[in-house]
C-alpha cells in the first residue's frame, strides 16, 4: 500500500516537474501568435534580450525612398517605440505563466545535537498540496498570457489604422495647401485687377475694399493648411518613430480615385463579431477567472499536507562510534474548518459575473460599430464617387463656359476669376472626399480584422471667402 502511495506521488512530482520547464523564456511563440492574429510582420531584433536605441537599417533603406502606405506600416511596426514596448511587455505575462507552472521547493533542515539524544538530525519537508494546486493555477495562468496575446494583436491592428489615417491626412493636407496656394493667386489676381479698374473709376470703393479683404482672409487660410501640413506629419513622424533628419521623408503619390463599387456584404456584423479580439481576450480572462476561483475553491477544502523524512545520526550519550542511524516519516495535516475560502470565492465569482456583463455589452458595442463603419464607408464613397462623375465635371463645364463668354466679352474678368476659385473648392473637397473614404476603408477593414477604431471628426473642408460685390465689369 505504502509502495504504491510512493509511486503514485512520485508519478505526480515527475509531472509537475515536466510542466514547470515546458514554459520557456523567450517570447517567440507569442510574437508568432501575434503575426497569426495580427497579420502583420514583426521585426525578429525583438526576440533579443537588448533594447537598441537606434533605428534598424531596414527602416533607414524604406526612408530612402518615397512613403507608401505599405512602408508606412512596415516603418512603424519596426520602429514605434510604444509598439515595440507592448511586444516586449509579452514577456511580463510569459513570465507570470512560467512562474505559475513552477512547484515549490522542499524544505531542508540540519540540526546538531538536537534534542532527541542524537549528534545530528537532518530533515526533508515537503508540501504536498502545492502539487495538487500547482497544474490548475498553470493552467489559469495561460489564458492569462492568451489574454495579453490578443490584447497587443489588437493594439497593432489599431497602430495600423491610425498610420493609414495619418498618411492619408498628411497626403490630403500637402494637396489643400497646393489648392489653397492656388486659390490665393486667383484672389491676388481678383484684386490686382480691381485695383486697375478703381484707380480707373470703374469700380466702387467698396467692391474694391471686399476683394482686398477676400485676398487677406484667403491668405490667413492658407497659412492655417500650411500649419496642418506640418503638424499632419508630425503626427506621422511620431506614428513612425522618426526624428531628425528622418523626417525628411516624401509620400509617393496621391490619394488614389474611390473604386467604382462598394462591397461591404450584409453578414458585416457576424464578420466582426466572429473576429473580435477584444471579444476573444474578455473570453480567455473569464477562462482564466474561472480556473482561478476553483483554484481558490480547492484551496478551501483542500487540506495542507505537509510529508516529511527525518534522519537521526549518534547518541551523545553513547562513546561508541557506531553512527547508530535511524529514520522516520511524518505527515502534517492543516484541517479546513473555518477557513473554506469563501469570501475570496465570492469576490472571484462576482468579478467574473461583472466581466461576463462587460462581455455581453462588448459584443453589442461592436455590433454598432460594424453597422456604424459600414454605413461610413458607404457614406463617403458616395460622396467622392459624387465629386468625380457629377460635381467637378459640372465645375470643369462651368469654367469652360465661363471662359469662352469671357473671350467673347460677354463677362468681366471677375466673373472668369471667380469661376477659376469655384472649381478650385470643389478641387478641395473632392481631396477632403477621398481622405474620408480611404480612412473609413482603413475603420472598415480595422474592425472586420479584430479591432474597433474611433474616426475623428474630419476636418472641415476650408471655406474661403467670397466677397459681396455689385460692380463687376
Amino acid at each position: 500500500m505504502f509502495i504504491n502511495w510512493l509511486h503514485r506521488l512520485s508519478v505526480v512530482v515527475f509531472t509537475c516537474v515536466l510542466f514547470s520547464h515546458c514554459a520557456g523564456p523567450s517570447i517567440r511563440p507569442d510574437l508568432e501568435k501575434i503575426r497569426d492574429l495580427s497579420r502583420m510582420q514583426l521585426p525578429n531584433t525583438l526576440e533579443t534580450a537588448t533594447v537598441e536605441p537606434v533605428t534598424s537599417h531596414d527602416v533607414e533603406q524604406l526612408l530612402s525612398q518615397p512613403l507608401s502606405v505599405d512602408s508606412a506600416l512596415r516603418i512603424a511596426i519596426a520602429n514605434n517605440r510604444h509598439v515595440r514596448a507592448s511586444l516586449r511587455e509579452l514577456g511580463i505575462s510569459r513570465g507570470q505563466y512560467m512562474q505559475a507552472s513552477l512547484i515549490a521547493n522542499p524544505e531542508v533542515e540540519l540540526e546538531v545535537l538536537p534534542e532527541r539524544d542524537s549528534l545530528l538530525e537532518f530533515r526533508v519537508e515537503y508540501n504536498i498540496s502545492s502539487l495538487i494546486l500547482a497544474p490548475l493555477r498553470r493552467k489559469a495562468s495561460y489564458f492569462d498570457m492568451e489574454a495579453a496575446r490578443y490584447k497587443t494583436a489588437a493594439k497593432l491592428i489599431e497602430i495600423g489604422f491610425e498610420v493609414r489615417r495619418a498618411f492619408y491626412a498628411a497626403i490630403a493636407a500637402a494637396s489643400r495647401f497646393k489648392f489653397a496656394q492656388q486659390t490665393l493667386d486667383a484672389f491676388a489676381a481678383d484684386r490686382d485687377a480691381a485695383q486697375a479698374l478703381l484707380e480707373a473709376g470703374n469700380i466702387t470703393d467698396l467692391d474694391f475694399a471686399n476683394r482686398e479683404a477676400a485676398y487677406q482672409q484667403a491668405r490667413l487660410e492658407a497659412s492655417e493648411v500650411e500649419f496642418e501640413v506640418m503638424r499632419s506629419r508630425e503626427k506621422l513622424n511620431r506614428l513612425l518613430g522618426l526624428f531628425g533628419k528622418q523626417t525628411t521623408w516624401q509620400v509617393a503619390g496621391q490619394l488614389t480615385p474611390a473604386p467604382q463599387t462598394l462591397d461591404t456584404q450584409e453578414n458585416t456584423e457576424n464578420r466582426a463579431i466572429a473576429a473580435s479580439l477584444e471579444l476573444q481576450e474578455v473570453q480567455s480572462r473569464l477562462k482564466a477567472l474561472s480556473r482561478r476561483i476553483g483554484v481558490t475553491r480547492t484551496e478551501g477544502w483542500l487540506p495542507s499536507v505537509n510529508v516529511d523524512f527525518h534522519l537521526l545520526s549518534g547518541n551523545p550519550n553513547q562513546t561508541s562510534r557506531d553512527p547508530n542511524l535511524r529514520y522516520g516519516g511524518g505527515v502534517g495535516l492543516a484541517l479546513p474548518i473555518f477557513d473554506h475560502k469563501q469570501g475570496q470565492t465570492r469576490a472571484g465569482e462576482a468579478e467574473f459575473d461583472g466581466l461576463q456583463e462587460r462581455y455581453y455589452g462588448l459584443a453589442i458595442d461592436i455590433r454598432s460599430g460594424a453597422r456604424e463603419a459600414r454605413a461610413q464607408l458607404a457614406v463617403t464613397h458616395a460622396r467622392a464617387r459624387h465629386y468625380e462623375q457629377k460635381l467637378l465635371p459640372a465645375q470643369k463645364k462651368v469654367l469652360e463656359q465661363t471662359q469662352l463668354q469671357y473671350n467673347a466679352m460677354q463677362i468681366g474678368i471677375f466673373e472668369l476669376l471667380r469661376a477659376k476659385r469655384d472649381l478650385l473648392q470643389v478641387e478641395l473637397g473632392y481631396i477632403n472626399s477621398l481622405r474620408d473614404y480611404w480612412t473609413a476603408a482603413a475603420a472598415f477593414e480595422a474592425i472586420l480584422a479584430g479591432k474597433r477604431v474611433d474616426q475623428e471628426p474630419s476636418p472641415q473642408t476650408t471655406s474661403t471667402y467670397q466677397p459681396n460685390s455689385q460692380g463687376d465689369h
